[in-house]
């Protein structure tokens, strides 16, 4: 398990729910989302908060769809 979603389990269990959606909403890695998932389901979290489950998603299907080119 990355630091990331060590971090990311304790700014969920300390109920600091915003901020944690933040910070899914702006990864960039998509082995992290997953493990995060992995673990809030094991933690029995995604059942009490179903809006992280579908942030999670919705960043996954962002992350794996094409990007637009940007400037450098």
């Amino acid at each position: 398990m990355s630091e990331w979603v060590t971090k990311m389990l304790a700014l969920v269990k300390s109920g600091n729910t915003s901020a944690a959606l933040a910070q899914i909403k702006a990864t960039t890695s998509s082995k992290d989302l997953r493990h995060l998932h992995t673990a809030l389901e094991k933690a029995q979290l995604l059942a009490r908060m179903p809006g992280f489950d579908t942030a999670i998603n919705d960043q996954l299907q962002a992350l794996a769809s094409p990007r637009l080119s940007r400037s450098p």
